[in-house]
């Protein structure tokens, strides 16, 4: 969740500006600090940057926080103030840079051009890793830790195809459909729905409904009035239509089987009552908290192993019968993730 938006992390926003700016030099005694062999925790200041504000992001500050206390860095910040325009966020990370921040995680706002953002804090001597999203074609960030996103879109449909009792028609909801994220989640809801052998019909893929709250409660709306008798069950794949449709098929009393994304309370209380089959859960704690140890890692003088390279950082699919434990599973995850850099993504002499 680019408007663009959180289509990418699940979730579906509108670019408001793809233009994207030079982030201008830091300090030179910064970059006089990496050449000369790499920083101590304690000179790693980690900037936690989405491109503006959405739920699901808020995990990052807690978990940026927890990662400054453990790892003994120099601090943690999370910033969520460039409005989902390329053009600010390249601006608050420029400011960051001039704070003395020397280590980014970034949610770009723009996957086409995000990359010469990321070139840029690069070429200043800072650690830079992709986090919640990846760009569009290459990374130039030294590493993306982020949901698969088309995976999590399958096992989504794969849990709305079992509730909805293997046949019958299927609705997708989810974010901008430009976004080269949202058409891997198509992907990934057409690939669970033709393996049903025309058992399932997939009646609809609803986009561009994840701006905000009120425009997924409008669009499900809609759709519940004009086709809801026809519907068996609803797979979403963005964080607002996967609220809007929990709590407006819980009022509509229709007998759809509702998959949501995410925990936000409603789609946990529908769980609890029975209006929401499944969700199918990211790791937004984990892409902070592990991302912040592998900056801090590339801070201290590692390299990755693949610059570039790609990291899925999880998906979970929960059920009444997980709903309680469902926390524990993504905790050995991000422990996992951390192992997996230590063992097998970075290089460190």
């Amino acid at each position: 969740m680019s408007r663009r938006m959180l289509s990418r992390i699940g979730s579906g926003l509108t670019v408001v500006a793809l233009a994207t700016t030079t982030v201008a030099c830091t300090k030179k005694s910064d970059t006089t600090d990496a050449e000369a062999g790499g920083r101590e925790p304690a000179q790693v200041k980690v900037a936690l940057v989405p491109g503006g504000s959405h739920p699901y992001f808020q995990p990052w500050k807690d978990a940026g926080a927890k990662a400054k206390t453990e790892l003994a860095l120099g601090d943690v910040t999370f910033n969520e103030t460039a409005g989902w325009d390329q053009t600010k966020q390249n601006d608050v990370l420029k400011s960051l840079a001039a704070q003395g921040y020397n280590a980014f995680g970034v949610f770009g706002v723009s996957p086409d051009n995000i990359n010469s953002t990321f070139e840029d804090l690069k070429r200043q001597g800072f650690p830079v890793g992709s986090l919640a999203s990846c760009p569009a074609g290459a990374n130039k960030a030294d590493f993306c830790l982020s949901t698969d996103v088309e995976v999590a879109a399958y096992k989504g449909a794969k849990a709305a195809i079992d509730a909805m009792g293997g046949q019958g028609n299927l609705v997708h909801l989810t974010g901008n459909k430009v976004d080269s994220n949202t058409q891997r989640r198509i992907a990934g809801v057409e690939k669970a729905v033709a393996e049903t052998g025309g058992k399932v019909t997939l009646l609809q893929s609803v986009t561009d409904i994840d701006k905000d709250l009120q425009s997924a409660q409008r669009a499900v709306a809609d759709l519940l009035a004009a086709k809801g008798r026809q519907i068996q069950a609803i797979v979403n794949t963005a964080y607002n239509p996967a609220v809007a449709s929990a709590e407006g098929v819980r009022q509509s009393k229709l007998p759809i089987k509702v998959i949501a994304i995410d925990d936000d309370p409603t789609v946990l209380d529908g769980l609890r009552g029975g209006s929401v089959a499944a969700t199918v859960l990211q790791n937004p704690v984990g892409q902070a908290q592990v991302g912040s140890y592998a900056l801090m890692k590339l801070s201290g003088g590692c390299t990755m192993a693949e610059p570039g390279v790609t990291i899925d950082s999880g998906s979970f699919v929960v059920t009444t019968d997980n709903l309680d434990g469902y926390e524990a599973d993504r905790t050995a995850t991000t422990e996992a993730l951390r192992k997996k850099f230590d063992g097998d993504l970075l290089k460190c002499s």
